[in-house]
């Protein structure tokens, strides 16, 4: 299945606050990731349920996906788990 990543227009001053070989490595990881497979992520709950996360290193990156298109809401360095 092909899909369409697409962007909220939030996402470009996640990308920006970063470095740019880190910026360009999340791309090509999300975008070959989600281009093999949409649904890879894992389900979010509480306020964001119904969307998924996905990690790369140590961002993560959330989104959601209808049909053909991926949208990706948010770029972000990942928290620590509370315990």
């Amino acid at each position: 299945m092909r899909v369409r990543i697409e962007y909220k227009a939030s996402v470009l001053d996640d990308l920006r606050s970063l470095d740019r070989d880190v910026a360009e490595r999340i791309l090509n990881e999300q975008e070959s990731i989600l281009s093999r497979d949409p649904n890879h992520g894992k389900l979010l709950e509480g306020q964001h349920k119904g969307r998924l996360k996905c990690d790369i290193g140590e961002y993560r990156f959330i989104y959601t996906w209808v049909r053909d298109v991926v949208l990706v809401l948010r770029i972000a360095l990942r928290t620590p788990k509370k315990k």
